[in-house]
């Protein structure tokens, strides 16, 4: 398992509309410095939805990029969702809550998945696109920085399983804003996750 992309993006205006996002990721060739608050240098616009310390990078594995070529029906290039890495032989559809990603120099830690929004429908120029996204239950993971470090294309990444009951990604994805079971419910809060869903379970 290696990082097969670094990427990172400006602010830039979503056509059609009035303001700035930082979706439009795209590949690096340097090494990139990461600390708590995500990659330096890659511009975060909407801080209520994105960023902060449980979602400081965004990861897509290989597998997921690969089957959302085939489904799409063309190459798509790493950056395309808004993802900062791609992991290979990672497939998101496996990944769990607490799960952590290593390099030589940072290590990472799965807190969430990413949930589908209207600026990715547009990225996509697809208004269905975020209901497509959700549906194919391919969603990427988002992780919290546990040790800062450089990460660049080609690093080796050792995988770790949570120890604990998984939190699967499309399991996440599918009962966001869904009430959940009191079993469900001590599951999710018992794993590390995204401090902010942590305290909707919790209140």
């Amino acid at each position: 398992m290696k990082i097969l992309a670094v990427c990172t993006g400006n602010a830039e205006m979503l056509p059609g509309k009035s303001y700035r996002t930082g979706i439009f990721k795209h590949p690096v060739d340097a090494g990139v410095m990461i600390d708590r608050e995500g990659l330096i240098g890659d511009k975060i616009c909407n801080r209520k939805h994105h960023g902060g310390v449980d979602q400081a990078v965004y990861a897509l594995g290989s597998v997921d990029l690969d089957w959302w070529s085939k489904e799409l029906g063309r190459d798509l290039e790493p950056g395309i969702f808004g993802e900062n890495l791609v992991i290979e032989g990672a497939d998101s559809r496996k990944i769990s809550v607490g799960d952590r990603f290593e390099t030589e120099t940072v290590e990472l830690e799965v807190t969430s998945a990413r949930i589908p929004c209207a600026t990715l429908a547009v990225r996509m120029d697809d208004p269905g696109f975020a209901k497509r996204f959700a549906k194919a239950g391919r969603p990427g993971f988002y992780c919290r920085v546990l040790k800062d470090g450089v990460v660049q294309v080609g690093d080796a990444v050792t995988y770790h399983a949570y120890s604990g009951v998984p939190v699967l990604m499309p399991e996440l994805l599918e009962t966001y804003g869904k009430n959940l079971s009191d079993e469900d419910r001590a599951r999710y809060i018992a794993a590390p996750i995204h401090h902010k869903l942590r305290a909707k379970l919790s209140g």
